[in-house]
Parts: C-alpha cells; sequence; structure tokens
C-alpha cells in the first residue's frame, strides 16, 4: 500500500475514534464524569444492527435508525438508574467503579444473548470504493462515508451545542450546574441529554467500525472505546474540536505505526502518545487549564 492509502485509512479509522471521541468529551465537559461504558453501547449498537437485518429484515438504513434509537434509550437509562445518583455525593472513584460495572454489565448481557462466538458483520454501507491513479489507490466506500459522517456530526454539533436552546443550557451547565439550577435549568435533563446524544453517536460508530471491520463479538467495544478515550484526551476532553482532531490523529498514528514500525505494536504506540501528551500537555492540544477559586 502506498502512503496515501496509509493515509485515508488512518483518517477514515480516526474519524471513528473522533466519533466515539465527541461522546467522552460532551459527557465529561457538562457532567464532569467519564462515561468508560461508553464503549460498549458501541458493541451494542452494532449487535442492534445486525439483528435487526439478519432477524427481522429490516433495509440498512431502518436498521442504524433502530439502532440510534436504542442506543439513545440505553444511555438515558444508564445515566439516570447508574450515574444519577452519584453525582451529588459520590467521589470520582465510586463514579468509576460504577462505570467499569456498567460495562461489564453490558459485555455479559451480550455474552448471554449472542455468545461468545465472533460475527462477520456485513457492511450497511452502499456506496462503491473509489479507483484512482489507474487502479494504485483504491477508496473504501466505508472510508468514504465514515468521513463524511465524521465531518457532518461534527459541524452539526457544533452548531448544536452554540445556536439551540439545549446546547446553551449544556454550555451554561458545565459551566456552573448551582448557577445554571438558579436560572430554571434542569440540570438533570440537561446531562440525560448529553448521554443521550454521545450515545447515539456511538450506535453510529460502531456500525461505521463493524463496516470497516467486519467482525463482531460482546468485547468489541472495548479497545476503541479505549482508544477514543485517548483521543479524547489528546485533543483536549472537554472540546468538541478536540475530539475531533485528537481523533483523527491518532488514527494516523496507529495506521502508521502499524504500516512502518509493528502491528503488534500498534497500540502500544497508541498509549504511548497519551503519556506523552499528559507528560508535555497534560491538558491536551486544545485543553484549557482551569484554576480552582478558593
Amino acid at each position: 500500500m502506498s502512503f496515501i492509502s496509509y493515509l485515508i485509512n488512518g483518517v477514515s479509522l480516526g474519524s471513528v475514534y473522533a466519533i466515539i471521541a465527541l461522546g467522552y468529551t460532551m459527557v465529561y465537559g457538562i457532567a464532569k464524569m467519564l462515561n468508560f461504558a461508553h464503549g460498549d453501547v458501541i458493541m451494542i449498537g452494532a449487535y442492534v444492527v445486525m439483528a435487526a437485518v439478519s432477524n427481522a429484515g429490516l433495509p440498512p438504513f431502518a436498521a442504524v435508525l433502530v439502532a440510534i434509537v436504542f442506543c439513545t434509550a440505553l444511555g438515558i437509562v444508564i445515566e439516570s438508574v447508574a450515574y444519577r445518583p452519584l453525582l451529588s455525593a459520590a467521589s470520582s472513584l465510586a463514579v468509576l467503579i460504577t462505570a467499569i460495572g456498567v460495562s461489564y454489565l453490558l459485555q455479559n448481557v451480550a455474552l448471554l444473548i449472542f455468545g461468545a462466538n465472533t460475527y462477520s458483520f456485513a457492511s450497511v454501507v452502499p456506496v462503491p470504493a473509489i479507483v484512482l491513479a489507474g487502479g494504485d489507490l483504491t477508496i473504501t466506500g466505508e472510508a468514504i462515508v465514515t468521513i463524511l459522517s465524521c465531518v457532518v456530526i461534527m459541524v452539526g454539533l457544533t452548531m448544536f451545542i452554540h445556536k439551540s436552546k439545549a446546547g446553551q443550557a449544556m454550555l451554561a451547565v458545565s459551566e456552573d450546574k448551582g448557577a445554571a439550577r438558579l436560572m430554571g435549568i434542569n440540570v438533570n435533563g440537561t446531562i440525560a441529554l448529553t448521554f443521550a446524544i454521545g450515545s447515539a453517536l456511538a450506535a453510529v460508530a460502531g456500525v461505521l467500525l463493524c463496516s470497516a471491520y467486519p467482525s463482531l463479538t460482546p468485547y468489541t467495544g472495548a479497545m476503541p472505546g479505549i482508544k477514543a478515550f485517548v483521543a479524547a484526551v489528546f485533543g483536549g476532553i472537554g472540546s468538541i474540536p478536540g475530539a475531533f482532531i485528537g481523533g483523527l490523529l491518532l488514527g494516523v498514528i496507529e495506521i502508521f505505526g502499524k504500516a512502518y514500525i509493528s502491528s503488534q505494536m500498534a497500540d502500544a504506540i497508541v498509549f504511548g502518545v497519551l503519556i506523552v501528551i499528559l507528560i508535555v500537555k497534560p491538558t491536551g492540544i486544545l485543553g484549557k487549564n482551569i484554576q480552582e477559586k478558593v
């Protein structure tokens, strides 16, 4: 493969990481917590699409919509049942333990329903591949749709946050929950909406990921979820443009690491990037230092 092919594959993979990282960064930016079960929502979304297409006979586009609705509802349930009771009184450690518990719960539910076998995921992307440079360069339909989807989601989410009433409420809650509550903003509802949007994005990411890498197990979302968290930290967690930039850069780093260094070392390279960023610039590329007032 050529340098350009590796770059396109890296941007495509990075676009998936960016979509997932947007969910992480929104939840952290508004609720000031990390939803480590987010990666498993990706897996649930992919299973819903597979079941809707193979068992219910739905067309791919309808199956994706079903997955988005299902994961949106799942995100709201996770927030209201698992996280909301902890936000006011519990420590960050308790929230982290709860997130890990929810993650294991989702994985084991998938194991009970679908088993541990690896399923072959049929791509739901209807776009044909594009062949360039006399056949030397092929851009898959999955890569095209993934990159375009990431850009559209990024632009749409940015406009939603800055132009809509709900988005303005999110910004207010992210700045000061107490003041937002005094202004009449439904803080719990705003946080639930954030989880809902993040989970909907996770469903889209799961479909795109499994379309490009067509295998599905109950653990499919675990590693991409962790890498997307790295991407969110890389770009500056809490920053929507930062999640976009961090995801793209991480995808490119991973693909080039596999191509030019070692495929076995690719994951180590990704986590090495996280360590370097935390040492050199702990707030990430676009993150801001927040000074606590005493």
